[in-house]
């Protein structure tokens, strides 16, 4: 009831007469989860994701199949933590078809170079997010709201077709690009004038090969998002809200079942 249907210590003692000391007791006593890890019989396309509840308070999630396959509380999201989840998870006897990932450049070359022959896909959702944190919902510039609007079909094309809008683009505003202003106070006496422009372009055309990967193995059913994972983060936050104040070994011990559940309601 405290866990799953976000019923607090006073509810539970409304409800049902306990005294708040015995449920945290009872909560503290009873065995949440049964740490068993899922295996799967045959190569899962996995989706890896993390969420913070603080700055240096996460947890980094694998799911496949509709299911959380493993998890790691984590203090910051270095390369390790997503080594020693594939560690975890082979160790049990798991095989993967491919990986969808945010878009760390150092997590996709990690995989890359333990797995090189299994493909990458970049996170649609997070890329249109970065765009958008570059070029701010309104973008002022006509090249912002043309490159705002290329980004805007990502989930909607072709590799081929947004490739060619990026040329396209690229050649129209190949001179604003390159505009410099004077900085006199750096160490470099001048700067590119539309920096956050610049950034969100090139953060397209740089991940452009991953961003499509699933449309180059259509067989593998490689989801293009991490919206699996980002979802299921809400949820969870929602529950947490529900109890304020909870110690963090008595919110990991929560989360835990609530992880291990088939489905999260």
């Amino acid at each position: 009831m405290y866990a799953k249907q976000k019923q607090t210590y006073k509810e539970l003692r409304d409800d049902y007469g306990f005294d708040p000391k015995t449920a945290r007791k009872y909560f503290d006593q009873f065995p949440l989860h049964t740490g068993e890890m899922r295996v799967a019989s045959k190569p899962v396309a996995l989706t890896m994701d993390a969420t913070f509840f603080s700055r240096t308070d996460g947890i980094l999630v694998c799911r496949a199949l509709g299911k959380n396959f493993y998890w790691r509380y984590i203090s910051t999201e270095k390369i390790e933590e997503y080594a020693r989840c594939l560690d975890a998870l082979e160790a049990a006897g798991n095989r993967f078809s491919s990986f969808t990932i945010d878009g760390r450049r150092g997590v996709r070359q990690y995989l890359e170079k333990r797995h090189g022959g299994i493909p990458v896909q970049f996170c649609h959702f997070h890329m249109r997010q970065l765009v958008t944190t570059r070029l701010t919902k309104r973008p002022k510039l006509p090249a912002g709201k043309e490159l705002a609007c290329i980004a805007a079909t990502l989930s909607e094309t072709t590799q081929r077709r947004f490739e060619h809008a990026l040329v396209g683009w690229e050649k129209r505003w190949k001179a604003l690009l390159r505009e410099r202003t004077e900085n006199p106070f750096g160490k470099r006496k001048w700067q590119y004038t539309h920096r956050r422009l610049r950034s969100a372009f090139y953060s397209l055309k740089r991940n452009l090969h991953w961003l499509f990967t699933y449309q180059r193995f259509p067989g593998l059913n490689i989801p293009r998002t991490t919206n699996s994972c980002d979802g299921y983060f809400g949820h969870l936050k929602k529950k947490i809200a529900a109890h304020q104040g909870i110690s963090r070994k008595r919110r990991n011990q929560m989360l835990n079942y609530l992880l291990e559940l088939p489905n999260l309601a």
